[in-house]
């Protein structure tokens, strides 16, 4: 290139508009930011990816964590387009202070289950094995839903014996943990003796790691799992459209394969 070419040139750029020309960048896509309780992790994981693949000019980023933590966030002034907690509590919560632009919708269910590390040091073989002194169990804090749901599975397991059961459990609780995930992560590492996470927590890639201990159905809890848009969202269609697709057919596929179960008012 000549120097008098070259100088051409770079007056021709000097003098262009940001953005002009045949080589102008395409708009950067809009971020759609949806709050969801950590046990959601991997099942929303997979519902960005398809949402994002029906609708390329929207990227999904997912904020994790306890369903409290959310919603203080978000009443704090953190933005956000879509909610989805891991029990009604905390979404009432959030319609109380004004957070959501409609009516919450259940979306999925989940279990507990109680876990014991891969090498099993306490050498527990029920849950009946809990009240043992000296055992190390971890929970999820009481304000945390499955802190809450954890709590409510071992009053019913105790509920034939006045209590007493319960409380001698609950005196072995050495760690309450911000969310579910951090119950996963002490009991996989050995921390902890037992812990009580979600169902839907223990993938098989896990199963070398922690052992489930069977409880009753009878005693087990059930989450519920209700979603929202929130009235600050940014971006109001993506997130309805994000609501919609969590309650479809395809939604409900995917949040099975995962091993939540249905909402309540499936078909």
């Amino acid at each position: 290139m000549s120097a008098r070419t070259g100088s051409a040139a770079l007056a021709l750029a000097l003098v262009l508009p940001a953005g002009a020309g045949p080589a102008s960048a395409a708009p950067a896509p809009a971020e759609l930011r949806v709050f969801a309780a950590a046990s959601l992790g991997d099942v929303f994981g997979d519902l960005a990816r398809a949402f994002e693949h029906a609708h390329p000019d929207v990227r999904v980023r997912l904020v994790l964590a306890g369903s409290p933590q959310l919603v203080a966030q978000l009443a704090h002034g953190a933005d956000g387009d879509v909610l989805a907690t891991a029990d009604t509590h905390n979404m009432d919560e959030a319609a109380r202070q004004g957070l959501l632009a409609g009516a919450p919708e259940a979306f999925a269910r989940n279990r507990l289950a109680l876990i014991v590390p891969g090498t099993n040091p306490a050498r527990l073989r029920t849950w009946h094995d809990l009240d043992r002194r000296g055992l190390k169990l971890v929970l999820a804090a009481d304000p945390v839903p499955a802190g809450h749901y954890a709590r409510e599975l071992l009053a019913q397991l105790g509920a034939g014996t006045g209590g007493t059961w319960t409380q001698r459990v609950l005196a072995n609780v050495v760690s309450e943990e911000d969310n579910v995930k951090s119950v996963l992560a002490k009991v996989q590492l050995g921390e902890a003796d037992a812990g009580v996470v979600y169902r839907t927590d223990v993938t098989p890639a896990l199963a070398r790691y922690v052992h489930v201990l069977e409880v009753p159905d009878s005693a087990n809890v059930v989450a519920s799992y209700p979603i929202a848009a929130l009235a600050r969202a940014r971006q109001p269609d993506a997130a309805r459209a994000f609501v919609a697709l969590a309650r479809s057919d395809a939604g409900r596929a995917a949040l099975a394969r995962r091993g939540f179960l249905p909402p309540p008012d499936a078909p």
